[in-house]
């Protein structure tokens, strides 16, 4: 393989990780910091993938009009899909937090993982909304024709990068804030937060609010990037499992552990894919996803095993900024 085709490699690697550190940062916002047990990444995952589709790609025309049944196709620009995306993930979660954030741990997870799974069958059974199983393709990416095609990767590269700063210091100066130190006292002790005149609710569901509205940014950034999206792409095991074993080995509770911890697994989930393929026979390789989900399995279990607070830990400071 030539250098060129190695960074090429790399740079869509990074793409890809990088996306997954923004999940892994507004998960944070949820877990790390406000101890609300999310299981329903993918859901907002999908709708701000789904959402800065439709704002974005044309009316469409000829072949493809008999492909592509969307209802709204606003053709706006990459920045306003962005936006809506963070908007409309944000409006799901300020719905769906009313009955669900009054629940405590197990049962809160079951809702949102319910919740989650909900949105996917939405999305793959009402084809009025979004083209059904079928899903959307020829989804528009910005700044393209700026460079030759080989090399759009790196452009898109830099405009990830740019919103995982914005995002990080965003979560950063809130989590430093008043704010914050209020979120890390109602995750630790709900009774005493409340005993000191916190509205409990109220904070758990402005944490809720923030890290949904970084899912959907993420969720847009995904859809343009792959230029084609379906519900598979929204199953639990790819847009939420993968993004809590991010979190717990980077160390929830810690941005930067976050961050780090959606490249290592993101390394790892992409290096299996390589070694199951040379090594499974192919009359067993419809067995193969099912090793690589094993091996971040265990991967798991050792994390919890021999260092439950993640390889970056929790940070106990949290006022540096004030």
């Amino acid at each position: 393989m030539t250098l060129a085709g190695i960074l090429a490699i790399l740079v869509q690697f990074a793409v890809v990780a990088t996306i997954y550190a923004i999940f892994s940062l507004a998960l944070n916002v949820h877990w790390g910091y406000s101890g609300l047990f999310n299981i329903g990444v993918a859901g907002f995952f999908a709708v701000g993938a789904y959402t800065s589709a439709l704002v974005t790609m044309s009316p469409a025309t000829g072949e493809q009009a008999q492909y592509i049944n969307q209802v709204v196709a606003l053709g706006q620009p990459f920045v306003v899909g962005l936006l809506a995306a963070g908007l409309m993930a944000g409006i799901v979660a300020f719905l769906i937090g009313f009955p669900t954030l009054r629940l405590r741990d197990d049962y809160l997870a079951i809702s949102t993982i319910g919740i989650a799974e909900t949105i996917r069958l939405i999305f793959n059974t009402e084809r009025w909304l979004a083209n059904g199983a079928r899903g959307l393709v020829g989804i528009p990416q910005p700044l393209q024709g700026l460079v030759p095609p080989a090399r759009y990767n790196w452009i898109y590269l830099a405009i990830v990068v740019v919103v995982l700063i914005l995002v990080y210091i965003a979560i950063e100066r809130g989590i430093r804030s008043p704010w914050g130190r209020v979120l890390r006292a109602i995750r630790e002790d709900e009774v005493v937060a409340e005993a000191m005149g916190k509205d409990v609710f109220w904070f758990k569901m402005q944490a809720f609010v923030v890290g949904a509205v970084v899912m959907g940014i993420g969720g847009a950034l995904y859809a343009h990037f792959t230029r084609a999206i379906d519900p598979t792409v929204f199953e639990p095991l790819f847009g939420t499992f993968l993004v809590w074993v991010m979190l717990i080995l980077g160390g929830s509770g810690n941005n930067r552990g976050a961050i780090l911890g959606a490249f290592i697994v993101w390394g790892i989930w992409s290096g299996t894919n390589v070694m199951v393929r040379r090594m499974v026979p192919v009359e067993y390789m419809a067995q193969a996803p099912y090793i690589r989900l094993m091996l971040i399995g265990l991967l798991l279990i050792l994390i919890l095993l021999l260092r439950p607070q993640g390889i970056l830990g929790e940070e106990k400071e949290v006022s540096r900024l004030q």
